[in-house]
């Protein structure tokens, strides 16, 4: 990683343009140019530098759904589980704890009821009880890390 990848992740963090040439905006404000600057987030994606580049929407607001779960998962079956949970696409994040409750995951469904179905099929596939931990509250908590 170079001067520039840290400037674009740096500059990248705040927020992304909304306009007709985004990344040339961006670009202008690095002192690059957008090719280099669509490349260079490519190449960055490719190395695992950065694992997601992409917009966050509030699913709530689009009529979706969004929820946090939890499972306990016996240690002798936590991969099969992780595999299993892992393979269904409203399945955001996934992490392992250090607790009773050691698997948790993040599901963002279309509609409400789609969530509930997912959760479903979950523990129809895993004969695991997914304990779902819906958000009452919104807060937002600004995170900026300089590279």
């Amino acid at each position: 990683m170079d001067a520039l990848d840290r400037r674009i992740i740096n500059e990248l963090q705040g927020g992304f343009p909304v306009c007709e040439y985004p990344y040339r905006e961006v670009a202008g404000r690095l002192g690059s140019t957008e090719s280099e600057l669509i490349t260079r987030i490519g190449c960055m994606l490719d190395d695992g530098l950065l694992t997601r580049f992409g917009p966050m929407y509030h699913a709530e607001n689009m009529g979706g759904a969004l929820s946090l779960c939890a499972i306990r998962v016996p240690h002798d079956r936590f991969e099969t589980v992780t595999e299993m949970v892992n393979a269904h696409p409203e399945v955001a994040h996934n992490y392992q704890r250090d607790h009773d409750m050691n698997m948790w995951f993040v599901l963002a469904t279309e509609t409400p009821a789609a969530l509930q179905a997912a959760i479903d099929s979950i523990e129809a596939q895993t004969g695991l009880s997914v304990f779902n931990l819906p958000k009452l509250e919104e807060f937002y908590v600004g995170l900026h890390f300089t590279v």
